[in-house]
């Protein structure tokens, strides 16, 4: 299993995976053809779906053109969004041509999710720092060493990942305060107006666990906001999903004190359960719907929380099952396929969810029936059964039926 940190990237939305991915595969592609004089990008799938909306063509264009906008016909963006390669629903054909448009070479890539790519279509891990690739069996291991999930981490991560995660979590801290701070329309169409300087205002004039309330909703839409207007953000697991686990973090260390020390441990167990799921099933909406992206972050946040809060191993186990589990079938269907609507609400809501997972699971002492394991590999069934049209290609569900009013 790979390391934690290719679950926190630091990056630009407003996709980890229609964003982030396809930008660096555009720079991989242009690499190998520095001397081209033009190029053609062929989107398919989900990309093409909802690419408008996530900006794909505006992050491709960017490395291509090397930033010039007078060399934009240079490059040719074909959108086909009725054809899904069989190997992944995010696939791109980059060409590169010459002064003659003679056909240099040609590659086709693939946006995996979380900002990965890959040649194949399927998740190749670069380097294993990890002899475990189950719950059950880093539980198992954890009890025989007396060891908790944290320790666990650093011990296989290196002396480094302290420094890593306080990067993680710096920025974290900094898109919240921005998307508080920051008012007015989001981008794209939609005219969806920012809420969480209201949320954030109006939260103050209550009092006990529904200002408490009101504050998380708060910090997961300053950072799901800024995420949709192309602010810089931290992958957990994906862009989509990267208020859930900073409004959540965010929340508790106003509320309860704690140490960025104890933060960054908790940020290394969600590493830990969302690396998990991405090695086991997948974070991808377009491969397995939202319950990849909103239910691996839920997940995430309630194992990072239940840390904080003293959980045993068991009972932190316990609170990522149940997070991911009342997530299982969510589907993707952003509306005019922007991470807006119903994306940004699901942040905030998922938070709540997290912190009622860890209380659920602290009041336990950690026994349950359906463990943390079958719950991925059911979350991986139910996503491959789901229809394309759940799958971030915006041609189904809210996406369709708001379009119809």
């Amino acid at each position: 299993m790979e390391s934690i940190k290719t679950i926190y990237k630091i990056g630009r939305g407003p996709s980890s995976s229609h964003t982030m991915g396809p930008q660096k595969a555009a720079q991989m592609f242009r690499e190998q053809y520095p001397e081209a004089s033009a190029f053609a990008v062929t989107l398919y799938g989900s990309l093409a779906a909802t690419g408008k909306g996530h900006m794909t063509d505006v992050a491709v264009m960017d490395v291509l053109t090397g930033g010039d906008p007078q060399l934009s016909n240079r490059v040719e963006i074909i959108w086909k969004p009725e054809v899904f390669l069989p190997q992944h629903p995010n696939g791109m054909l980059f060409q590169a041509f010459d002064a003659q448009k003679q056909l240099l070479g040609e590659q086709t890539i693939f946006s995996i999710g979380g900002g990965d790519i890959s040649l194949s279509g399927k998740r190749e891990e670069a380097e294993h720092l990890y002899e475990h690739s189950t719950m059950a069996d880093i539980m198992a291991y954890c009890k025989a060493h007396g060891y908790s999930f944290w320790e666990y981490v650093y011990d296989r991560e290196g002396s480094d990942l302290e420094d890593y995660l306080a990067e993680v979590w710096r920025v974290m801290q900094e898109a919240v305060l921005r998307g508080l701070d920051n008012e007015g329309v989001l981008p794209g169409g939609l005219k969806v107006i920012r809420r969480a300087s209201a949320y954030y205002q109006h939260s103050r004039s209550y009092q006990g666990s529904m200002q408490r309330r009101g504050f998380k909703f708060a910090y997961a839409l300053a950072v799901a906001e800024e995420n949709a207007s192309g602010g810089v953000i931290v992958t957990a697991p994906t862009c989509g999903s990267c208020g859930v686990m900073p409004g959540t973090l965010y929340h508790l260390k106003k509320s309860y004190d704690f140490s960025d020390k104890k933060i960054f441990k908790a940020l290394a167990t969600a590493g830990l359960v969302g690396t998990l799921i991405k090695t086991n099933a997948s974070i991808s909406g377009a491969e397995v719907g939202c319950q990849g992206e909103i239910g691996t972050a839920c997940s995430m946040a309630s194992s990072a929380a239940t840390q904080l809060f003293g959980g045993s191993i068991a009972q932190i186990e316990y609170a990522a099952a149940t997070a991911m589990e009342h997530c299982l079938g969510l589907t993707c269907d952003p509306i005019c396929g922007l991470v807006q609507v119903p994306c940004i609400e699901r942040n905030a809501f998922a938070v709540a969810r997290s912190v009622d997972a860890t209380q659920y699971a602290l009041m336990s002492d950690g026994t349950h029936i359906v463990p943390f394991d079958t719950v991925i590999e059911a979350m991986k069934q139910t996503g491959h059964d789901l229809p394309s049209l759940y799958k971030e290609t915006a041609a189904g569900g809210l996406a369709v039926l708001l379009g119809k009013k």
